[in-house]
């Protein structure tokens, strides 16, 4: 979803191809808004919905950007996403741990993997700060309407 976002903002609004995008990231936008979990996050592995499973700050980041930038520029519904996006980034607030370290940062590997809260990645870092400007730009538009 991430990737999605940097395509369709480098992307020619007549170029051929737009309309392929635009409907891939509509698409993979209602099916996550339903796997999101009750916490805000979105599980390792996204099909998992034991409400057990550990928190993922990782993907939640993405797909936070991700929900927050197509409400931004008209692409999602404002009723449908922005709450979830809402509820992503109050569930990445929590994952930032006292030293200021994001945790629950799923480990790079080919595959869904358990995660702690203590576990971190550089990609977790990169993909909250998408999170967070994406958000900054929803509620500023926000205020100004």
């Amino acid at each position: 979803m991430g990737g999605l976002v940097r395509v369709l903002q480098i992307l020619d609004k007549d170029d051929p191809q737009r309309p392929y995008y635009e409907g891939l990231f509509k698409k993979m936008a209602a099916k996550l808004v339903t796997l999101q979990k009750a916490d805000g996050y979105w599980p390792a592995s996204l099909l998992d919905q034991d409400p057990g499973t550990p928190p993922e700050s990782s993907g939640t980041a993405f797909f936070t950007y991700a929900f927050a930038w197509g409400v931004d520029n008209g692409l999602l519904d404002r009723k449908a996403y922005e709450p979830a996006a809402i509820r992503g980034w109050a569930a990445l607030q929590r994952a930032v741990q006292k030293d200021g370290m994001l945790g629950w940062v799923q480990q790079v590997g080919d595959r869904p993997d358990s995660v702690a809260a203590e576990e971190t990645q550089f990609y977790g870092s990169g993909a909250y700060l998408l999170a967070g400007t994406a958000m900054y730009d929803l509620s500023q538009k926000r205020r100004r309407s």
